[in-house]
């Protein structure tokens, strides 16, 4: 890295799923954007035309005179070429294809367990983790050999997992887990501070808020806006809106897989006395199964979606449609600020600013006291050069915390299965899932985790087949 007149060039940045129709060009489009950071992008992925293609399409956004933010792209051929003297490794893979995530979120439906999204808890995020596991053993290995310096930032689910078994490999490894979510509950308490009290044009940012549990499920014990403490404004707003809940841009919620109206959010504030602060989609799937998921027409009573993966499938159709379009010059990368914060914690970390954000790391520093040390828990910290401070978000409210315990305890469970190949470990963590919990036999159970290994067997250790 160079430093001048607050800029930093000859950045160094690895890409491992650098063939993303998806994050790779969010990740490019707000990095075209900023000129105070430049250098080159090593793309490294198992498919390596994907690779290339977003090669070509990330040397077209620098070639374009209206953007200031000025890199190299470059397809690596291996993780070695990639990670070598990297100062930054963003991980951003999808393990195994839609085809094994199709088991992971539809096979369940046989013994009547929905999933909203499966890949992050229930039985699609434990099978998903299965596979995910072992490449994150080998990239973590990687790193460590050609990369040890580097910092990491992880963009791929299961989110708590993936970071749980980079520290697992590499004790020393400066990696961190990114996610949006809580960016989305601000927006939800900025748009309603805006619609029951007059203000106009909140910044996002300026809704300060302490962040405390595990990634998907977070929770906020403190929000303000300017000296508002935002607990009145959110449980008067939910008194008088609980029905139709809050619609965001007047959009109407059924519109798109990913929208909802933010009820299950009001009722476990209800219920809770927190605002719970992910996705409804997410939110759900940490639950009991006879709550939010209990069929598909509970989730619709609660606005919000059950994302298909024959949805999945078809969205990525047409990304490989434009991925086609943007290499061929056909259409250009629209300049809009995706809202992210990856690129402004690379420049914390280079020094240039000083970021307080939501990230998931290891509890070493008992951010959260009543959790586990080694548990990956969600919580704000402190960017700043060559720095991440964590933030002690202070102890989960007792009610809240039998909510997470089981999902954290899960975590060992799992990640202890997938280094062992240890299906009895599966077993147990399928039924301590509270999407699982007494809504299956235990006979039930072994056979849908036996099914599920089975179908997704092409990207797991041999040793799952003894």
């Amino acid at each position: 890295m160079k430093y001048a007149d607050n800029k930093v060039s000859d950045l160094k940045i690895a890409y491992i799923g650098g063939g993303s129709r998806g994050w790779a060009w969010t990740f490019m489009t707000d990095l075209s954007m900023d000129d105070s950071l430049s250098g080159t992008i090593r793309l490294y992925d198992i498919d390596e035309n994907a690779a290339k293609h977003n090669e070509i399409i990330g040397n077209k956004l620098s070639a374009r005179p209206d953007t200031c933010g000025k890199w190299e792209y470059v397809t690596s051929p291996s993780l070695k070429e990639a990670l070598t003297e990297a100062d930054f490794v963003v991980i951003s893979i999808l393990p195994g294809t839609f085809d094994e995530m199709e088991s992971d979120v539809h096979l369940p439906e046989r013994l009547h367990i929905y999933q909203s999204v499966g890949d992050t808890a229930g039985p699609g995020g434990m099978i998903r983790a299965l596979r995910t596991i072992p490449m994150f053993v080998t990239i973590a290995e990687a790193i460590k050999e050609y990369a040890p310096e580097a910092w990491v930032i992880n963009y791929t689910n299961p989110m708590s997992l993936c970071v749980k078994t980079l520290y697992h490999v590499f004790p020393q490894i400066k990696a961190f887990g990114c996610c949006h979510e809580v960016f989305g509950t601000q927006k939800v308490l900025k748009g309603i501070c805006e619609e029951t009290m007059g203000l106009k044009d909140i910044d996002r940012k300026d809704i300060h808020v302490n962040v405390l549990g595990i990634n998907h499920f977070t929770w906020f014990d403190k929000a303000s806006y300017k000296g508002i403490d935002l607990f009145p404004v959110y449980k008067d707003y939910i008194d008088k809106h609980f029905e139709e809940g809050y619609e965001e841009n007047d959009k109407n919620w059924a519109n798109s897989t990913f929208d909802c109206a933010h009820r299950v959010k009001f009722d476990l504030f209800r219920r809770y006395g927190l605002i719970a602060a992910a996705g409804d989609r997410h939110l759900a799937e940490f639950m009991p199964g006879d709550e939010y998921l209990k069929d598909p027409e509970t989730v619709k009573s609660w606005k919000f979606g059950l994302t298909t993966v024959a949805w999945r499938k078809e969205d990525l159709k047409k990304r490989l449609e434009k991925s086609d379009r943007l290499v061929k010059g056909e259409e250009e990368i629209e300049l809009k600020p995706s809202g992210e914060e990856g690129i402004l914690l690379i420049k914390s970390l280079c020094g240039l600013e000083r970021t307080i954000s939501n990230v998931n790391i290891p509890n070493t520093a008992l951010q959260i006291p009543n959790l586990p040390a080694d548990a990956v828990v969600e919580t704000n910290a402190v960017f700043s050069y060559n720095s991440i401070q964590p933030v002690v978000a202070g102890s989960i409210p007792e009610n809240v915390l039998q909510l997470i315990l089981p999902h954290v305890e899960n975590h060992e469970r799992i990640l202890k299965a997938a280094l062992t190949c240890d299906r009895q470990l599966v077993y147990d963590a399928f039924a301590s899932d509270p999407l699982v919990k007494g809504r299956a036999t235990e006979e039930e159970i072994k056979a849908l985790v036996d099914d599920m290994i089975h179908n997704t067997a092409a990207y797991l250790p041999e040793g799952w087949n003894a």
